[in-house]
């Protein structure tokens, strides 16, 4: 597994990166096979440190734990028990997936944007009716059965999820519903 350790204006020893390496590689390791890389970030928030971990596994979830504490050992050793928390909770899923998947989640590129808001009140006309673009970023979308797509979705917390169905090969989104429930849009 690929690791990238870094601290937004902290400075990170190597006692701290092998701690990082050691723990969350254990923890990984007990409930994913085949992670492909992590990146953990270390940052300080007044009197605390935070520690941000995102781990990519090779059937395309994405796992994101946050924590903060007064130390930055304490900080990382929170964050790791949160992956790990999460990792478990998904261990059946995973595993069922990872026996019908041989090779890595293939992803195809695509556009991101932002748009800005209109900030106006609603009574009033726009100006133009061409929005007016931010920011613009590359993405990727997976190619993932829905159930992947649902699981991604709850691992990342978000309520949005695009992703190119296996099976069918066309553009799909799955979505939390206001209700509770996921919403799948099948193209």
């Amino acid at each position: 597994m690929l690791y990238q350790i870094s601290g937004k204006q902290i400075d990170i020893g190597e006692a701290l990166q092998t701690h990082v390496k050691d723990e969350l590689s254990a923890a990984v390791a007990k409930y994913a096979e085949r992670p492909t890389d992590a990146n953990v970030v270390f940052s300080r928030n007044a009197h605390e440190f935070v520690c941000e971990a995102t781990v990519h596994l090779s059937t395309g979830l994405t796992a994101q734990a946050k924590a903060h504490a007064t130390e930055i050992y304490a900080a990382f050793d929170s964050c790791c028990d949160k992956m790990e928390k999460q990792l478990r909770r998904y261990k059946r899923r995973l595993k069922d997936h990872h026996r019908d998947r041989s090779e890595p989640v293939e992803l195809t590129g695509a556009s991101s944007y932002v748009l800005a808001s209109s900030g106006d009140n609603e009574e009033s006309e726009p100006e133009s009716l061409q929005p007016m673009i931010i920011a613009e970023m590359e993405t990727r979308i997976p190619s993932i059965s829905v159930g992947e797509a649902v699981m991604q979705m709850e691992l990342a917390g978000q309520s949005v999820l695009v992703f190119r169905n296996e099976k069918t090969g066309k553009i799909n989104v799955v979505h939390t519903r206001e209700d509770g429930n996921v919403g799948w849009i099948d193209t």
